[in-house]
């Protein structure tokens, strides 16, 4: 079976994700390269093993977290379906069988929140992870003057954990907010959207979403 070590070992995933970063880079977009897939492979596979998942479910939300911004190496513009494909194909050349591929692929495609929405159980836990990675050390433009909203509002939060209550079935987003940076406003003016994605994930899983911002839970 083809497992997360596999995929990390691949030497062409490792090339899209390097030259992903290397296109969001120019269009200065925060980090979406290793550090930022690595924490949603992470996230998605805890999700799911915390809620008593079979730890073959639990891998191949692993491998889709790794795998799900790899699009990005052909367009930010619909990189959740592209990423899609490629990771389909990369999975067929390494032997996964149909059925695993398809899930990931299934997973990849729904996690962007303009076009996507939490279809299966690894879709859903992946959407959370990936929604949920909000921080300071995204942000890679290093000049605060040139900072736009998503710049802004990244960097202003230095805390950022996702916890999951298995007996009160919730999920809880925990954020720590600079308000000398931005408001908290500013954080639902761009990330409204995400959040709902989150909210509508946490419930295919059958558990509650809540969002905490500052010790104040928002939702």
């Amino acid at each position: 079976m083809i497992t997360l070590k596999d995929v990390k070992e691949n030497p062409e995933v490792d090339a899209l994700i390097t030259g992903a970063q290397k296109q969001l880079n120019a269009l200065g977009y925060t980090e979406h390269g290793h550090r930022h897939i690595s924490i949603v492979s992470k996230r998605a596979g805890d999700i799911l093993e915390k809620l008593g998942y079979p730890e073959r479910t639990i891998e191949l939300a692993r491998i889709a977290g790794y795998m799900h911004d790899i699009g990005n190496c052909i367009n930010r513009v619909d990189h959740a379906h592209s990423g899609a494909i490629l990771a389909y194909n990369i999975l067929k050349d390494m032997e996964m069988p149909v059925n695993e591929r398809a899930e990931i692929m299934m997973a990849i495609g729904n996690h962007d929140e303009n076009t996507g929405s939490a279809i299966s159980d690894i879709s859903a836990a992946l959407i959370l992870a990936d929604k949920s990675d909000v921080h300071r050390d995204r942000v890679i433009n290093t000049n605060l003057s040139t900072f736009d909203i998503h710049d802004r509002v990244n960097y202003a939060v230095t805390d950022a954990n996702l916890t999951l209550d298995e007996k009160e079935r919730k999920i809880i987003l925990n954020l720590k907010i600079d308000n000398k940076i931005c408001p908290v406003l500013d954080y639902f003016e761009i990330f409204m959207d995400r959040t709902m994605m989150s909210k509508y994930a946490a419930k295919y899983l059958r558990i509650w979403f809540e969002l905490i911002i500052n010790d104040t839970r928002l939702l």
